[in-house]
């Protein structure tokens, strides 16, 4: 399969990558092609010593437009507030079965705390513009409350839960078949995209008991 990683050199898209080269094809895509091309080759080495033999896959970067052309999953790890720039650039790049998954989450930091910006400023939810401005595309969100410092420790099991949404079942069937190889993960299908601003919501309430609790890396499972 393969998959690209629009913000590819953040710590999510180091985590996905490490995790998925196993067996799949990955493209880090960044603005800086260069930049994607020097993570690509950092990420490639550390897979190469952490799997050895038993590697299947590469990781190559590339500029962001270029990276969405040929695949089968589209990871857009990206700002909310670049979500109608990137769509824009990319979407005539987008092939009509690439499944393209948002873990974006559309928040704000204030003396209250983190806060949700559709709730704060009645705003659409990241997956809602995603889809807005990728019409007929396949659409599914995830990843919202995982943790990337877990996400890119390749030997530790991330032993949480995450929500789902999505409105093509056959999208959320190969994604979740995606999730289910990442160590300790499991896909808890949450219901249609209009609803994934529930599980979005709950990235800045982990960060709040994170910080109130003095917690590290928290996640959710459901028990």
């Amino acid at each position: 399969m393969k998959i690209s990683i629009i913000g590819g050199t953040g710590g999510m898209g180091e985590g996905f990558a490490l995790r998925w080269v196993v067996n799949h094809d990955i493209t880090i895509g960044s603005r800086d092609a260069e930049k994607a091309k020097n993570s690509a080759e950092q990420y490639m080495n550390t897979a190469l010593s952490s799997y050895g033999n038993s590697l299947k896959g590469t990781i190559k970067g590339a500029d962001y437009v270029s990276s969405a052309t040929d695949s089968d999953i589209l990871i857009l790890s990206i700002p909310y507030e670049s979500i109608k720039l990137t769509c824009d650039s990319i979407s005539n790049k987008i092939g009509n079965d690439c499944i393209v998954v948002s873990p974006i989450v559309p928040m704000e930091r204030n003396d209250a705390g983190f806060t949700y910006i559709p709730f704060e400023k009645s705003m659409k939810s990241a997956a809602h513009l995603l889809a807005e401005n990728l019409p007929s595309k396949k659409v599914v969100s995830a990843f919202h409350t995982i943790s990337e410092v877990k996400l890119k420790n390749i030997k530790e099991s991330l032993d949480s839960d995450t929500f789902v949404c999505g409105d093509d079942q056959d999208a959320v069937t190969k994604l979740n078949q995606l999730i289910g190889e990442i160590k300790g993960l499991r896909p808890l299908y949450l219901g249609s995209l209009s609803i994934s601003y529930q599980a979005e919501a709950l990235t800045p309430m982990l960060l709040n008991a994170s910080k109130k609790n003095k917690l590290k890396h928290p996640g959710i499972k459901l028990i």
